[in-house]
């Protein structure tokens, strides 16, 4: 048997090479001028493309089928996308408005926990790549969820409304986002399975039309992802790479509202001789800090101080919060790593009560950190940065099927 034996073999290889060719073509956009020209930063992006390359057909074909939902989780620490939280773990499942499915498992200890329904995409250069762009239609929080004495809980999605417990559908409706966010290192995430509630037979097995569907939509990911990072943050986020190191205004949208959180993101560039300080005050609620490069990917949170949170912040005695950027480990306890990265970007999230800060910085020379900084500055040594990182490391690890 040779190609071209099969009723359906030339529609399988003209699709297969199609989705070889955009791949080819979406590497090139490593090359782009927003990028830094470092081997590092090239090699980021390309990394970019890989760890999405690895998911393209998971979500293209492996969980696609809504009658048959699985929870695919699209970020990891090896796996990057979509200004990605360091401090959040990100699932999602594709669904229909006509279906009744079964969310159950362990809530956890996470202090954020949400669960959306996206509704249908509208069309316009303003809508980001799949499997963002949706419409959020329904959600619900954590403190709304109603859990047995032992952790578990059942969810219901779509059909009649079943108690506190249910999500309501449209015929619009395509998929779950569930997000669930972290402020100290025991918190732990709770463990989430699905099903369609009227499943009676086996899902069917991928036919060649399914296959060639498939490869379609995986061409489209890959050079989504490629094209709108970080382009779309720019046109649409309201991100200034026009004035580097500054944060603009925060301002919630009503997506932001219905998805429980702000955020703003400040582009960066640092000099191998410069450090910036970010400056805050305390404030109620759940914040998050992360840093990441240049196509708003985070940065290496397993092993990298690049994320800060309310528990794991020092707090100076005039009440402010001031997160170090730089190269080097300045011996600060707040010192954001870069990874030797010369630009990227650094985002602000706010969650759960209380009112967002308003962000200020300062770019000094690294020579003269020290003279920047308060006096009572919390200090770290050597040993206390490894033991940082352990704690870190093992904590991450915990939220992930690492």
């Amino acid at each position: 048997m040779a190609f071209g034996d099969g009723p359906e073999d030339e529609a399988l290889d003209d699709a297969w090479s199609e989705f070889c060719d955009r791949l080819k073509a979406a590497g090139r956009q490593s090359f782009k001028d927003l990028n830094a020209t470092s081997g590092i930063q090239r090699a980021d992006a390309f990394r970019f493309l890989t760890q999405n390359l690895g998911q393209a057909f998971d979500l293209a074909l492996e969980t696609r089928d809504s009658r048959y939902p699985s929870i695919h989780a699209f970020c990891s620490p090896t796996r990057k996308l979509g200004g990605d939280s360091a401090d959040f773990t990100y699932q999602q499942a594709w669904i229909n408005g006509e279906s009744t499915y079964r969310i159950s498992g362990t809530r956890g200890t996470a202090r954020f926990f949400n669960i959306t329904v996206q509704g249908a995409r509208p069309a316009g250069p303003h809508v980001l790549h799949e499997p963002f762009g949706d419409v959020p239609e329904a959600n619900l929080f954590g403190h709304q969820l109603q859990v047995e004495p032992d952790g578990t809980f059942e969810l219901y999605v779509g059909g009649p409304e079943r108690g506190p417990n249910w999500l309501p559908t449209t015929s619009a409706s395509r998929k779950l986002f569930i997000r669930q966010g972290f402020d100290g290192w025991d918190e732990r995430p709770g463990q989430l399975r699905i099903e369609r509630i009227d499943m009676a037979v086996p899902r069917p097995v991928p036919t060649a039309g399914t296959m060639v569907e498939a490869m379609g939509w995986a061409g489209d990911f890959v050079t989504g992802l490629m094209t709108s990072w970080p382009e779309f943050p720019y046109a649409y986020g309201g991100v200034d790479s026009q004035h580097p190191n500054r944060f603009p205004v925060v301002e919630a949208t009503e997506a932001d509202t219905k998805r429980g959180r702000v955020a703003t993101n400040m582009y960066w560039e640092l000099g191998s001789d410069d450090a910036l300080i970010v400056e805050f005050d305390a404030h109620e609620g759940l914040w998050m800090i992360t840093n990441m490069g240049a196509f708003f990917t985070s940065m290496d949170f397993l092993y990298r101080p690049v994320s800060y949170t309310p528990s794991r912040a020092a707090v100076d005695a005039d009440g402010k919060v001031r997160l170090v950027l730089a190269h080097e480990d300045p011996g600060v306890h707040n010192w954001v790593d870069t990874q030797g990265f010369e630009r990227g970007n650094l985002t602000y999230r706010h969650m759960l009560g209380g009112a967002p800060a308003v962000l200020s910085t300062r770019l000094v020379a690294r020579a003269e950190l020290d003279d920047a900084l308060p006096p009572d500055t919390n200090r770290i040594t050597a040993s206390e940065r490894t033991a940082q990182m352990w704690e870190r490391f093992i904590a991450v690890r915990a939220r992930f099927p690492l």
